[in-house]
């Protein structure tokens, strides 16, 4: 896996990749970046990533996935990306700071484009308000989230309450505290300390964790 800019997302994801088991290649322009993260990736090199035949010396159009981890520098950030899509990497994720920053990534050819910082805040705005424990909220408007069984579940099996007749989620499974997580059946039952992962539409999904707080 290449991994190019070596900040703290950068590195983050070269750090988690490497404890999954796979390869990583980590470039970064600066010398003392590279000297720190030395021993902790495959392979870590200096390199200008805006000069496509930089990348090609190193041996970048030799992997099939790569993160672009540049975010201040939009310049940088974009004509990297242009790199090594112009080196036929096929699968680029790169991250953005803001929404305009994403549409130019995309226009020059990233596939996968994050932003790190409004995805978190917007997750961690959700689990603030106390109606969701964790948040994933997906492009097409379609969300999963970890929330606290409201008391209209209560001893109840999940055939009885027909919430997703009602409230438009599914409930795709339990946890209850000191058992192994449930995949959600419909005789399965619902206790007052459950929490369940439902999934469904954002907004119909925002609605029933709100359940709690009623």
């Amino acid at each position: 896996m290449l991994v190019i800019g070596l900040g703290r997302f950068g590195s983050s994801v070269a750090r988690s990749l490497v404890q999954l088991g796979h390869d990583v290649l980590a470039v970064d322009e600066r010398p003392e970046v590279v000297q720190r993260f030395a021993s902790d990736f495959t392979h870590v090199v200096a390199a200008d990533s805006t000069d496509t035949e930089a990348l090609r010396q190193i041996g970048a159009e030799q992997f099939d996935r790569a993160v672009v981890g540049i975010g201040t520098d939009i310049e940088a950030s974009v004509l990297t990306v242009l790199s090594i899509v112009e080196l036929g990497v096929k699968e680029v994720w790169a991250k953005a700071i803001n929404a305009k920053h994403a549409r130019i990534l995309e226009r020059v050819g990233a596939h996968h484009v994050v932003r790190p910082e409004s995805a978190m805040g917007e997750r961690v705005a959700h689990m603030v308000t106390g109606a969701m424990i964790d948040y994933i909220e997906f492009d097409d408007g379609f969300a999963i989230a970890r929330t606290r069984a409201p008391e209209v579940s209560w001893d109840r099996t999940l055939e009885e309450t027909g919430l997703r007749a009602k409230y438009g989620v599914t409930v795709v499974g339990v946890k209850r505290r000191g058992e192994d997580f449930t995949y959600a059946r419909p005789e399965t039952s619902i206790t007052s300390s459950d929490e369940l992962i439902v999934s469904g539409p954002t907004t119909k999904v925002e609605n029933f964790c709100a359940l709690t707080h009623r």
